[in-house]
């Protein structure tokens, strides 16, 4: 994933030259448009990586996601409307995770389990926060909507520097257990600078997709591919998009209906990331499996 992340970093300044020349209102809209194409596509083919590290196939795989992700999207709205705070924790607890997994599961910590997923906790957790402090009043706006909790600025701050402190810390650890991490760690915090200048001068979608498409999808992508198929190339490409095709419709299909009932007002963010946050959820757990399963292959 090295190599990925050395066009990521060519494609994160090409998002930030399409800021400085875009209007706000066409960089938000390309910024949808990254996250339903890569960003959905890259959390459509689920089924297929279970059915791959269980060796077996689902008789009817279409209409079981569809049911899955469904229930998943009623129970998230169920959740959110009743717990809306609790639910909005989780959600950012799940997608730190999430991130951190995806961008350190590939390089050896040489530390127990239980250090390497509290590791990719606050890692990821730092990406989100980074962006919450640099679009604090989107965000402060949209948790308003979600919980009718008003957060303060304060708040988001102090979060920030817990979470900072917390990474130095896991850092200087894992380079205690392993010296030649530290290359590694140098180039993070090129990484990390490179999301605060993004997060700052971009809208909160913009700056969003840019993160979520180029630094955590695509590489996802590839890793899944490679896991289902054994390969990368053209073909494995195009079979992953076919089986990822009618799931991805669905999605697009959920989307558009929120688009048209609420893209006037500002409650579409919040049901945006709710929706995020239904796919997030059983994404996160298989894509765990995933990682978790390539570790008992023999190489």
């Amino acid at each position: 994933m090295t190599n990925f992340y050395n066009i990521a970093i060519v494609l994160s300044f090409v998002g930030l030259w399409i800021n400085a020349i875009l209007p706000q209102n066409l960089e938000i809209i390309l910024g949808f448009l990254l996250i339903f194409s890569f960003g959905i596509l890259h959390g459509s083919n689920d089924i297929l990586i279970l059915d791959t590290i269980e060796n077996k196939k689902s008789q009817f795989p279409f209409l079981k996601i569809l049911i899955t992700y469904v229930i998943t999207v009623l129970i998230v709205v169920v959740v959110f409307y009743m717990l809306p705070s609790f639910a909005l924790l989780l959600f950012i607890l799940f997608s730190g995770f999430h991130f951190g997994q995806q961008h350190w599961e590939h390089k050896d910590l040489n530390v127990s389990m239980v250090v390497k997923n509290m590791f990719y906790a606050i890692y990821g957790l730092l990406v989100l926060n980074l962006l919450f402090v640099c679009q604090s009043k989107d965000v402060i706006n949209i948790v308003d909507i979600i919980t009718g909790q008003k957060i303060t600025v304060t708040l988001i701050q102090y979060t920030f520097i817990v979470n900072t402190i917390l990474l130095i810390t896991a850092a200087g650890y894992l380079l205690l257990k392993n010296s030649d991490l530290k290359s590694q760690l140098l180039a993070e915090v090129f990484y990390l600078l490179l999301f605060a200048i993004i997060f700052k001068v971009g809208t909160l979608i913009w700056s969003f997709a840019i993160y979520f498409i180029f630094w955590h999808s695509i590489p996802s992508l590839l890793e899944q591919i490679q896991f289902i198929y054994g390969n990368i190339s053209k073909k494995s490409i195009w079979d992953y998009c076919k089986k990822a095709l009618p799931y991805w419709l669905v999605s697009l299909t959920g989307m558009a209906v929120l688009v048209y009932l609420f893209e006037d007002t500002a409650l579409f963010y919040a049901l945006f990331f709710s929706f995020i946050a239904a796919v997030t959820f059983p994404h996160t757990i298989v894509i765990n499996k995933l990682f978790m399963n390539k570790k008992t292959q023999p190489e």
